[in-house]
Parts: C-alpha cells; sequence; structure tokens
C-alpha cells in the first residue's frame, strides 16, 4: 500500500518541473528578441509614448557625446532658434549671469519742492521812496550783488533825519577849526584857555549828538557806508541802489555758485512804495528737496534707510518720455507729524540740481534752465531688505506663464527655455533664486523674454499632428 500511494506524487513533482522549465525557456527567448530588436520597438516608444528620462548604463554614457549636457537642453518643445535679424525684430539683448546682491525697495510717490527757508528769498524795499529804475525782467539770472531797483528817497522823516546829521557835521567842522585855532595862539593867559575848554565840551556834545543821529539813520534803513557818504560828500543820499542778496549758507562749505532766477515782479517803474513793501521774489534752484509720501505704517523702514544713510533712489518720467534714475540720493529728515487729512507722513530727500541750459538776449539779459523743476512728479525707492548671492535680471528678462517663470538660456542661435524660482519681481527688475537652474556665466536674454515665449507656443502650436487623419 504504501509503495503505490508513492508513485502518484512521484509522477505530479515530474510534471511540475517540465513546466517550470518550458516557463523559464519562454522568458529567456522573449527577452532574447526583445534586445535583439529594441532599435525596431524603442524609437516608437520615445516618439508615441509619455516622454520621460532613462537612466543611461555606463557604457551608453561613454558613447554618447552629449553625454554630461543636458539633453532637455535640446528637447523641440523648449528650444528655439533665432535668426540675427529676428534678435533685432524683437529688441534682443543678452549678458552673462552674476551673482550679486540685490536689495529690495519700495516705492513711494513724491514731488520735488523747494527747500523752505532757502529756496524762495523775498526782496523788500529798505526805504520808503519811488521806484525809478527796474534792471532785471521776469525770469532773468541774477547774481547775489547784482542791482536790481533803483529808489529815489522822498520819505521826509529820513530826508529831516539826513538834514540833521548833516548840520551836526558841518557844526562839528567849525568846532574843530576853532579848537585848532586857539591852540595856534601862542601868548600866555587865562582867556584862550578857558575858551579852548569851552569849545571841547561842545565838540563832545556834538559827537553825541551825530552818534545818535547815525544810529537813526541805520534804522531809517540807511547802510553804514550810506552814513560814511554823507559825512564825506556832505550830501544827502537822493537814491538807493537795491541789490541781489547774498546767499544763506547753512553749513561750513560754501555752495557751487549758481545764480537766482527772478520768480516774480511786484512793483513798476514809477511807483512809490513803503519800507518794507515786496519788491520781487527770487528763487535759489541750486539746491531743492524731493517730498515723499508715506503711509503711518512705513515710519520705521524710513526712519531705518535715514539712521543707515542707505541710498535713496529717484525715478522720474516724464510722460511719452523714457524715465531717469538718479540714484545716491539721502534722506534729509522724516516729519514728525501725520498730516490730518491725507493720514500721509512726509519725508524729505535732498536734490542737488544742475543747469542744462542758457542764453542771453541782445541786451543782456541771462536766462538758464535747470534740469530739476519745482512741481515735477517722481517715484522713489526706499530700501528696506536684502538679498546676497542672487541672480538679478531685468524685468523683461523672464517671463512668467502660469505658475511657472521661465528665462532663456543661449546656446548658440538656440535660446532654450529654463524655469526657475522667482523670489522677489519689482517694477525694473527680477529676482531669481540661486538653485542650479542656471549658472553663474550662462549667456541669457535680459530682455524680450515674452516675445521669444510666443513664438515658442506658436512654434509649438503650429506642429503637424502625428495622428491626423486617423480615427481613433
Amino acid at each position: 500500500m504504501n509503495s503505490n500511494a508513492t508513485k502518484p506524487e512521484a509522477r505530479s513533482s515530474g510534471q511540475s518541473s517540465f513546466s517550470s522549465a518550458i516557463v523559464i525557456a519562454t522568458a529567456v527567448a522573449t527577452a532574447t528578441l526583445v534586445i535583439v530588436f529594441r532599435d525596431g520597438w524603442l524609437p516608437l516608444i520615445q516618439t508615441n509614448g509619455p516622454s520621460r528620462q532613462v537612466p543611461a548604463t555606463p557604457a551608453a554614457i561613454h558613447d554618447d557625446p552629449h553625454a554630461g549636457h543636458g539633453h532637455e537642453d535640446h528637447q523641440e518643445a523648449n528650444s528655439l532658434e533665432l535668426s540675427p535679424q529676428a534678435r533685432k525684430n524683437i529688441g534682443l539683448s543678452t549678458a552673462p549671469v552674476q551673482l550679486q546682491t540685490f536689495v529690495r525697495t519700495v516705492s513711494m510717490p513724491a514731488l520735488v519742492v523747494g527747500r523752505p527757508g532757502r529756496s524762495a528769498v523775498e526782496v523788500t524795499a529798505p526805504l520808503g521812496g519811488r521806484v525809478t529804475r527796474i534792471y532785471p525782467i521776469e525770469g532773468d539770472a541774477v547774481e547775489p550783488g547784482q542791482p536790481l531797483f533803483n529808489l529815489r528817497l522822498t520819505h521826509e522823516d529820513l530826508v529831516d533825519a539826513q538834514g540833521d546829521f548833516l548840520r551836526s557835521a558841518e557844526e562839528l567842522d567849525v568846532v574843530d577849526r576853532e579848537i585848532s585855532r586857539l591852540e595856534s595862539i601862542a601868548l600866555p593867559g587865562a582867556i584862550p584857555g578857558k575858551r579852548k575848554l569851552e569849545r571841547e565840551y561842545e565838540q563832545q556834545k556834538i559827537k553825541a549828538g551825530m552818534n545818535a543821529q547815525q544810529q537813526s539813520l541805520l534804522l531809517h534803513g540807511l547802510t553804514l557806508e550810506q552814513v560814511k557818504q554823507i559825512l564825506e560828500t556832505r550830501e544827502l543820499v537822493q537814491e538807493i541802489n537795491v541789490v541781489t542778496p547774498k546767499r544763506v549758507e547753512s553749513g561750513p562749505d560754501q555752495a557751487p555758485l549758481h545764480p537766482f532766477t527772478l520768480k516774480r515782479l511786484d512793483v513798476k517803474k514809477g511807483q512809490y512804495v513803503d519800507a518794507g513793501k515786496p519788491l520781487c521774489l527770487l528763487m535759489d534752484y541750486g539746491d531743492l528737496y524731493i517730498e515723499g509720501r508715506a503711509f503711518e505704517q512705513d515710519a520705521d523702514q524710513l526712519l531705518q534707510a535715514a539712521r543707515e544713510k542707505w541710498d535713496i533712489t529717484a525715478i522720474r518720467t516724464d510722460y511719452g518720455e523714457r524715465s531717469e534714475s538718479i540714484r545716491g540720493l539721502k534722506i534729509v529728515y522724516v516729519d514728525s507729524e501725520v498730516d490730518p487729512e491725507s493720514r500721509a507722513l512726509h519725508f524729505y530727500i535732498g536734490l542737488p540740481n544742475t543747469i542744462i541750459h542758457e542764453s542771453k538776449t541782445p541786451d543782456q539779459h541771462r536766462f538758464v534752465t535747470w534740469q530739476y523743476k519745482p512741481g515735477q512728479r517722481m517715484q522713489v525707492r526706499i530700501p528696506v531688505e536684502e538679498y546676497p548671492e542672487r541672480i538679478v535680471l531685468p524685468v523683461d528678462g523672464v517671463v512668467k506663464e502660469g505658475a511657472e517663470n521661465y528665462v532663456f538660456l543661449q546656446n548658440g542661435r538656440h535660446f532654450n527655455r529654463i524655469p526657475v524660482q522667482v523670489e522677489f519681481r519689482d517694477q525694473l527688475w527680477t529676482v531669481i533664486a540661486n538653485d542650479g537652474s542656471v549658472f553663474p556665466g550662462d549667456v541669457v536674454a535680459t530682455s524680450g523674454a515674452y516675445q521669444l515665449q510666443m513664438a515658442l507656443k506658436n512654434k509649438t502650436a503650429g506642429g503637424v499632428d502625428p495622428h491626423a487623419g486617423h480615427s481613433h
């Protein structure tokens, strides 16, 4: 019984071994056929199947001349060939990638204004009188000390004060001559000595009166030079000359010489003016302010920029013209009050000015044009954060498509689209993370990225559909 029971088991084990051998032989044959005919089926899969990268064998890497150069750069869907004419048509420019520190800024509106107490200078009549001559015209450039007006003095009190002073001067001359005569008398006696002493007392009295009269003339508006002129010429001052005042300097270093501009004339020839009446308004455009307007929450950033003395950039944009960047400016001060109506916090930036045009008329009137003018609108950029060791490109060198941002890497006449991570973007610059997407020294497009992206999309959309005409 036992021997009969083991025979079916042995037969069953033999059948199983035979089946396993058949399976192994079939698998080996199939693998051999796959390897032998791979040149026929592999291109079909790469063309029609999903795109993916297959790790290459060491032998394939050794035989491939492009090994290590990034095959994704040569993918047709992300590469675009441009002729020199096409590059000129879209205004394409390129530059090598460099790592640098980018300072993030916040933009605030601003306005060019004059410096309070410095830019506007009002010239007033020092004495009452009639305007007999006006030297400049409106818009004239006038230098300090240059004549502006002639005033004929007609005020009765001033005329009387000058007359009293001149009369005292003549009386003093008489006394001085009498004292000199008495001193020349050599005869002894008490009478000449007594008379000389009386004249000396009278001399001191006249001098004291003249000193008081001189102070009165100065209070009336005459200068010390004009008072001395009365003593020297023994004539009353009938006409005075009003000149351009000297420039007031706030620091130890004198500012560069530049003229005032006569902004407004307030009198006419022949007009009578009282002492203190405005004659004209002069403007000093040599140094101006940029008045910025910030929100209350920006006060800390403004104060930090002022304390650290960071460079401020102002951008002036003329309608229809290119923008101009003014770099290296400094915050002078931040206002201590918030505007109750606009809730804006004002701050002021120093703006040096320069003359950009000058002309003269045949009658020697001089006119100048300044580069910056009060009333011009600007945008100021206040630094708030730094990005060290970043790739910084112009904003036209990076294109955004959905959630992706791309730059275009130059490879000969080809431009390969490379995805990058954008950390910050403003109106002028784009900051790209230094994560290996592009490397220092790579040449990328710095303008025309949008046109390159559109050309690449049109190229992809215009390709021939391999399934066209086939019904699936």
